[in-house]
């Protein structure tokens, strides 16, 4: 079975490589949104970004994903409390799926007969600790859009039918892809996203023949193409990894604060979940680039990232959110 295209193979597409980059080094970030057209990369870069990321360390058994066999679900059962290495968890949640293949879907007839819970985990608990993707998030059924902002917001799936309740931790990346010429992204979910990222088709003809050199050689040539790419996955990898720690100890000065605040508020953006998520990509950034401080250069990278998406429609600019962005940050971090 073929592996994933390598994360570190992908051509261009800079914006999109760094903004998963930063929610694989810190999660709470809140996930990634991807738009654009079709063919630009944005599935691939999702599978090959789980696949490059170091496994994680669960109960056996446990169907969450727990770290701990006390953290596993009473309703398991669990019996093997063996911790092993998993692959990162990258979970499809397909357009049609129903609401108990997601949640999850309780036994009402043996709960009532044998008195006991019977419940099977739906792909909420299994994408927990790990990445769960919709692609074409934007024709999403608003019934399963509300479900995803509840348990986003919680960090908990509950299910509760006939008076039974169950919960179990559901915490994850949520990664987002759809063709903005299919219809847009209802704003509730839209404000959920940490990242957004607009990709496009490469124009430059060299980069077009570099893109089809390298899929062509993932096609018939893999044994060699992998081999030429795991080296660079492996330091990515290890990267993200060394970020991780740098993050604990990375210093935060109140005048990096007072900048995030008046870029928000110079932008407009509603609420403060802007200045939250942009304070937690900078620092991300820092932490990758192995600084030892929070600085101007980090929020200038990662405003585009953060705040293009939360910002209010203005009818008289053509020039677009991310233009406008990079317009204040300008101004605001001269």
């Amino acid at each position: 079975m073929k592996q994933p295209f390598p994360f570190s193979a992908i051509v261009g597409q800079t914006d999109m490589k760094r903004a998963m980059t930063l929610t694989a080094i810190d999660p709470s970030i809140g996930g990634v949104l991807v738009f654009g057209d079709r063919g630009t990369g944005k599935s691939t870069a999702v599978r090959a970004l789980a696949a490059l990321l170091p496994p994680i360390r669960a109960v056996k058994s446990c169907p969450v994903n727990s770290a701990h066999p006390d953290d596993c679900p009473d309703w398991a059962n669990i019996t093997d409390t063996t911790l092993v290495d998993s692959p990162t968890p990258m979970i499809d949640l397909p357009l049609g799926a129903s609401e108990d293949r997601v949640t999850g879907a309780l036994d009402i007839e043996k709960a009532l007969t044998n008195g006991e819970k019977s419940f099977q985990p739906g792909l909420l608990a299994a994408a927990n600790r790990g990445y769960l993707y919709i692609d074409e998030a934007n024709l999403l059924e608003d019934h399963i859009v509300d479900l995803l902002l509840d348990v986003a917001q919680s960090g908990e799936n509950v299910v509760e039918r006939e008076g039974l309740s169950i919960r179990h931790a559901a915490r994850f990346v949520l990664v987002g892809s759809g063709n903005p010429e299919e219809g847009e992204l209802r704003p509730q979910l839209l404000d959920r996203f940490g990242l957004s990222v607009d990709v496009a088709s490469p124009t430059d003809i060299e980069e077009r023949i570099e893109v089809i050199k390298r899929r062509d050689a993932y096609d018939n040539d893999y044994a060699a193409f992998m081999l030429r790419w795991q080296t660079e996955d492996a330091t990515l990898r290890d990267q993200i990894l060394t970020a991780r720690q740098v993050l604990k100890k990375l210093i935060t000065p109140d005048s990096t604060l007072r900048d995030v605040a008046e870029l928000c508020l110079k932008l407009g953006s509603d609420g403060l979940r802007g200045e939250l998520t942009l304070l937690k990509a900078a620092r991300a950034y820092a932490a990758m680039r192995n600084d030892t401080a929070l600085t101007r250069s980090h929020i200038r990278a990662t405003a585009p990232l953060v705040l293009s998406h939360r910002l209010r429609r203005d009818p008289l600019d053509d020039a677009g959110s991310s233009a406008r962005v990079a317009r204040t940050v300008a101004e605001v971090l001269a």
